[in-house]
């Protein structure tokens, strides 16, 4: 990361003498009355000739210099300002001190506090709903589907905090709280603590940047109604390709019942060796296709073991797809994005391997600035044995045929802290004998500063 650059002393006592003579110059031109018409206000002002400027003896010289490289820490700051010094200050032994990452500014550290409110009224036409998600609306009538505080901070030159704390009915719920480095060389990056792996595309994303109310169900099918996440540490790469290639990779623990579903969910299973963490990859690429149309496309793995038995692992394979048109031409808000995922999971279990997948398919108009459309395609198999027969899925006994989901929602924003959302669903699930339906108006409302999405 660069650092501002420092001024030359000597350069700067030129022209701050240069200054100070034609502002003399001026001076006594303008003390006897005078006729001339002034300079037109277009014209450019005249630099006082470099031969104009009065010699300065070594000793103005030297305290000139003496007075630019005074140690900007030392001027007077507020009672108990304690945010760090100028870049390109010095300490009183003429050292200077380690500079600030372009991700400090204004020299003080403010906490970034927001909350987000989500909640919706839902209708359902089965008693027993299957929506896996944890934000879900899982029940007929109001849905409190989230109450999320955001805090984020610049902690000092080298880490940012973010946190996201979850307030439901029923208690509070540390979602993600990491720290990050801000000034790592060659394009790296590192974070630490419990996060959202970047598994994909929705895994890593929160409730308010969901363009439809609920989850699509492969997500909590495969990694649980929280989805993907868990303590660990994650580095990326920026890669020095002539195109955006970024790398990513995390080790984190393979618990959680809603979390980790695939791995060692909700087992008294403890990490005895490296093979017991749950390993994520992912490779995500941008390609500008023109001026109006962008495609990032990622492919993703992880790994982990399951507790199905003594060194059972799961693997779990990905590729999502985010094309995004937007006229930059136009003075709207308008849109159209497509969006894209399809998971693959390969599970040990007890003398077999099982393997099913999913995914979805979603696209969202937004033909006006307060107005948006969408449509969106869910589907899953059931879990097969090598052998191509339906298993009996220790995680899902039920699912003992293909499911399908659409969902169409229509959007309203009456600013952009707030918005309405009105969807219904129609799911066909193979097990059932009718299909399901559901239908729900969600509201949500933003309050505090909170970031822009990710792309």
């Amino acid at each position: 990361m660069s650092s501002l650059p420092r001024r030359n002393p000597r350069a700067l006592a030129v022209v701050l003498a240069a200054q100070l003579s034609a502002t003399a110059a001026w001076a006594q031109q303008s003390s006897p009355p005078s006729t001339a018409s002034p300079p037109p206000a277009e014209a450019p002002a005249q630099a006082a000739p470099a031969e104009d400027a009065p010699a300065l003896s070594p000793e103005e010289m030297e305290e000139i210099e003496k007075a630019l490289g005074t140690d900007t820490s030392t001027r007077a700051r507020p009672s108990g300002d304690t945010s760090p010094a100028s870049p390109t200050a010095t300490n009183d032994s003429g050292v200077t001190p380690l500079k600030l990452p372009n991700a400090i500014s204004g020299g003080t550290n403010f906490l970034n506090l927001s909350f987000i409110l989500d909640m919706a009224l839902a209708a359902f036409s089965s008693k027993e709903p299957l929506q896996g998600g944890a934000h879900d609306p899982t029940q007929n009538g109001f849905n409190l589907q989230q109450l999320e505080l955001s805090i984020g901070s610049v902690v000092d030159p080298y880490f940012r905090f973010d946190s996201n704390l979850v307030f439901s009915q029923f208690g509070v719920e540390i979602e993600e709280a990491y720290v990050t480095t801000l000034d790592l060389p060659a394009n790296l990056q590192v974070r630490a603590g419990q996060f959202l792996t970047r598994f994909g595309r929705i895994n890593s994303t929160h409730p308010h940047a969901w363009d439809f109310v609920d989850q699509p169900f492969v997500m909590s099918r495969f990694f649980g109604a929280e989805g993907n996440r868990g303590l660990g540490v994650e580095g990326s790469w920026l890669t020095p390709l002539p195109w955006y290639v970024e790398v990513v990779g995390s080790a984190t623990d393979a618990k959680g019942e809603a979390t980790a579903r695939s791995f060692f969910g909700g087992s008294d299973e403890r990490v005895l060796s490296p093979l017991d963490f749950q390993l994520t990859g992912a490779l995500k690429q941008f390609f500008p296709l023109s001026d109006d149309l962008s495609l990032l496309w990622g492919l993703s793995a992880a790994t982990g073991p399951n507790a199905t038995g003594y060194r059972n692992h799961t693997s779990i394979y990905g590729t999502d797809v985010y094309l995004k048109f937007r006229p930059i031409t136009s003075q709207s808000a308008q849109q159209l994005v497509l969006q894209a995922e399809v998971l693959y999971r390969r599970r040990q279990a007890p003398e077999d391997v099982l393997s099913d997948w999913g995914g979805y398919a979603q696209t969202v108009w937004r033909f006006s600035n307060r107005w948006a459309t969408g449509v969106r395609y869910e589907f899953g198999t059931a879990a097969k044995t090598q052998e191509g027969r339906v298993a009996n899925d220790p995680l899902d006994p039920e699912w003992i045929s293909d499911r399908q989901r659409i969902t169409a929602e229509v959007t309203f924003w009456p600013t952009e802290f707030s918005r309405l959302r009105l969807q219904a669903a129609t799911d066909r699930v193979g097990w059932r004998e009718s299909p399901d339906y559901s239908a729900f108006l969600a509201l949500e409302v933003v309050t505090g500063a909170h970031g822009a999405h990710a792309f």
